[in-house]
Parts: C-alpha cells; structure tokens; sequence
C-alpha cells in the first residue's frame, strides 16, 4: 500500500498519479527537477512542514495523506453557501438613474479606480464570498460618484459604473442567479454607453450573452456576441490596439461557445480560427481590459467548445497538449474554472477517477470556483454516481464540502 512507503515514494507515487513528470512538478512547487529526483529516492529529506504542505497541494492530496495517514479521513462540514440576497436588494432597490444629478457629495475617483481593480482581482481569484459583501457598496459609490461629477470625470465615473456591474454579472452567474446576471450585464452596457466606451460595451455584451447562456436562450448569446464581434472588428491600424483585439477576440470566443451549444460545429471551427487570428496578432495572453484573451485562452475555449459537442477524447487532448508554464500563468480563477471543463471531458469518455483529479486539482487554484458552482456540484454528483459512491477518499471530502450528492 503507498501509505507503508517512505515520504519520497510516496511522493513519486502521487505525481505518477497525476500523470505530472519530475519537471512540471518541480515547476510547480518552485524547485528544480534535480531535488524532486532527490527526494524521491530518499537523499533528499523533507523535513519542513511549510515545504510538504506545498507538496501536497501540488499533488491536490492532504498533509495526512502525503505523511502517510492513509486515504480514510473523516467527513467533513459542507461549504456554507454564498448568499446573494444583498446584491439582489441592492439591484432591485436602486435605478440607476436615481443616482445622476442628485448628490451633493461624492467619493474620490482614483479611490474607487482602486477599489474597483481590487474587485476584479478578487474576482479572478475566486473570492466570491468576500465580493458579495463588497459589492453592494461599492456599486453604491460609484453610482454616487457619476451623479455628483460632471464632464470627464462624469466619464470616468460611468466606466466603473459599467466595470462594477460586469463583476457582478459574472459572479452572480457563476453562482447560478441567472436573473441578476443578466440584469446587471445590461445595466453594465447602459452604463458604458454613457461613458461613450464601445470596448466596455463590448465586454458588457459577453457578460450579457453569457447570462444568456446560463439561462438556456442560447440562439440570443449567439446573435449578441457576433453582433458585437462584427461591430468591433479590427481592419488597418485598429490590429495595434491590443484592447481593442482582446474584446474582439473575447466576443469571438463566446460566440464560438454558442455556436457549440447549438450543436453547429462548421460556425465553432470558423469561429475559433478567427479567434486564434486575432489572438496571433496579440501575442500574448491579456488580461488588462478584464478578458484574459489570448493563445492560452483560445485553447481553453477550444476545450471548453469539444465538451460541449459531445467529444470528450478531443477535449481532454487539447488540454493535456497546453504548455504548462501559459496555464499555470493564469489567474486561478480561470484556471479552475478550465478544470471543470477537462473534467467534464473526461466524464464524457468514462473515466471517473481522473474527473475527480479534475475537481481537486481546480479545488487548489480557487476552492469557491469549485464549492460554491451549481455547475461544478453537477460535475461531482456524477462522478459519484459513476463511482457508485464510492469515490477516494479525498474525492468523497470534497464532495462533502461542495454539498454534492449522488
């Protein structure tokens, strides 16, 4: 049994597990291939609980498991779920139009610029629990600021109008409230039209269709996202302005997921080309207009776009052919989020166990990506019922915590 080897073996048999060679784990745990070799063989010891804490969760297993306490661990507390209710008051309570023209006084701009930078990267960190207490607030202020400015500053102020009303639609989807998903993407592109933003309406337009989506009107996520698309379109000197291609090519993306969900495979594959075109001329993965477009992400959709075709094998292969260093670049978030994508690929072809690998490997990145998902708690229910309920140990501690059941 792997728990009667020594730490090193132990260490060799989980990485062999995750299918990861000395060099990527090395990478991944900031240490050379040369010392993953060493401890392996036992010249090397481990004898710092800072460093095997990060060992074990590159290989998404516990400090007990990887000290050799075993699989069996107990059953644990389910994961509180995220509650939506001030978010939902606050759209629901306040128009936006309320807000304009009607304040005496109003917070600083460049403090709300900051604040709203911190509510993205708490976004692609996967801090949900931390954003639905903030936003509230936060959209608050920001709709309090463009009512008491005037001019360019009235300007700025409707663009963080626009930006706080994407992060919400984007959490409040993630976490399956469809409804105010959509609702805050439209007041999201409302807002960017008075700050006379074609790039924010653009993004506001892939949190719209992508609520769409959620919701099951998949032929209007299509339409709105191509529209868009053709809208926006680089010709000539416009291929320099790399946001302006980043959009571009998010909105090409999110079409091409449509497109997947209609089943219309020629528009996906022309849809991706032109994807990775636009992303050729970026050169590089962009996350500076709240898009992560880029190669990395082309392939990641590309991914995402076999699943929901039906073609598992062809999903799992483009993910496995990723270069680590690109993917591990990424903020976690998305990274977790690509996860459930490879593992509903592998639930496709059967493979339960690696499914499972799928979901503790994305538990590290962002656990609430994982935890708190309508979408991933789906993904866990099958892979018990594919297991008969039987799944790891350590599979079976998280689908207690996500609240999954057969």
């Amino acid at each position: 049994m792997e728990n009667e080897l020594p730490i090193g073996r132990r260490v060799a048999y989980w990485r062999g597990r995750r299918k990861m060679s000395q060099q990527v784990f090395g990478d991944r745990i900031g240490k050379s291939k040369s010392w993953v070799d060493k401890v392996e063989r036992g010249e090397r010891r481990l004898d710092k609980y800072s460093v095997v804490h990060t060992i074990a969760g590159a290989l998404g297993i516990s400090v007990d498991v990887l000290l050799g306490g075993g699989e069996n661990t107990a059953r644990v507390t389910p994961t509180e779920p995220i509650d939506l209710d001030g978010i939902r008051r606050t759209l629901s309570r306040f128009a936006p139009v309320a807000y304009l023209g009607t304040s005496r006084t109003g917070p600083l701009l460049h403090e709300l610029e900051q604040a709203v930078t911190h509510a993205w990267l708490t976004c692609q960190y996967g801090r949900y629990d931390v954003l639905v207490h903030a936003l509230p607030r936060l959209l608050r202020d920001v709709h309090t600021a463009e009512g008491y400015h005037s001019g360019d500053n009235r300007i700025r102020a409707a663009s963080l109008v626009g930006q706080v009303y994407q992060v919400i639609s984007s959490v409040t989807r993630k976490l399956g409230a469809h409804d105010l998903a959509r609702l805050a993407a439209e007041r999201s592109i409302d807002a960017a039209l008075r700050a006379d933003d074609p790039l924010l309406a653009g993004t506001g337009t892939t949190r719209f269709a992508n609520a769409l989506l959620a919701a099951s009107d998949v032929r209007a996520a299509f339409e709105a996202n191509i529209v868009m698309a053709h809208r926006l379109a680089p010709n000539g000197p416009t291929w320099a302005d790399a946001d302006r291609v980043s959009v571009y090519g998010s909105l090409l993306l999110q079409g091409a997921m449509a497109a997947a969900h209609l089943g219309d495979n020629p528009s996906v594959r022309e849809l991706l080309r032109e994807a990775q075109v636009a992303a050729t001329a970026l050169g590089r993965d962009d996350n500076r207009y709240r898009t992560s477009f880029g190669p990395t992400n082309v392939e990641l959709h590309r991914t995402a776009a076999a699943v929901e075709l039906g073609d598992g094998r062809q999903a799992i292969a483009t993910h496995n052919a990723l270069p680590p260093r690109p993917f591990a670049a990424l903020m976690p978030e998305r990274r977790a989020h690509a996860l459930l994508d490879v593992a509903r690929g592998y639930l496709l072809v059967g493979d339960m166990a690696r499914a499972g690998d799928a979901l503790l490997e994305g538990d590290q990145h962002a656990p609430a990506e994982i935890r708190s998902r309508p979408m991933a708690r789906d993904i866990m229910s099958a892979v018990l019922r594919g297991t008969r309920g039987a799944p790891p140990a350590l599979v079976a501690e998280l689908a207690d915590r996500m609240g999954a059941r057969v």
